[in-house]
């Protein structure tokens, strides 16, 4: 077993205890297809929508009874309490992805809609000192770059 396996391992360990917590301080059962959801969602590499997510647990769990309304409120009660992340696809729906991953920002094709994760040190720092000059106090940001994507151009 690798090492970095092994760090991914205690983490989501770290995240299950959370997330059984949150259950308990909402009153909801810790059931084995709500833990499905967030442990696919913590392994997968993809942003994912809830049909996505549905269709992946189906194939790897296909005893498993986790209806699509399961995953929306799942998805839902995960990204009131950040959790889970979503970019959003207007009149396509939502798509998802686990909040605890290292800051990045995000490309998205308009196209085929692939997203491109990015970290950019001169781009971070430049937003830290617009919030100083402007007296603001930064919390977070999130950055959505919207185009067509290298595949798509040369596609077409």
């Amino acid at each position: 077993m690798s090492t970095n396996f092994t760090e991914r391992t205690i983490e989501y360990d770290k995240l299950l205890a959370d997330f059984k917590a949150l259950l308990k301080e909402k009153a909801l059962k810790f059931t084995n297809q709500r833990e499905k959801i967030l442990e696919t969602l913590y392994y997968s590499q993809e942003h994912l929508t809830p049909e996505a997510l549905h269709q992946l647990i189906k194939e790897k769990y296909p005893e498993l009874n986790a209806g699509i309304a399961t995953i929306y409120r799942t998805l839902s009660m995960l990204e009131e309490n950040d959790i889970v992340s979503s970019l959003s696809f207007g009149a396509q729906g939502k798509k998802y992805e686990l909040g605890a991953k290292d800051h990045h920002d995000h490309m998205i094709c308009t196209k085929c809609h692939e997203i491109t994760e990015f970290v950019d040190e001169v781009i971070e720092t430049q937003q830290h000192k617009i919030a100083d000059a402007h007296g603001f106090k930064m919390q977070d940001h999130s950055m959505q770059i919207y185009g067509i994507c290298k595949k798509c151009q040369e596609n077409s």
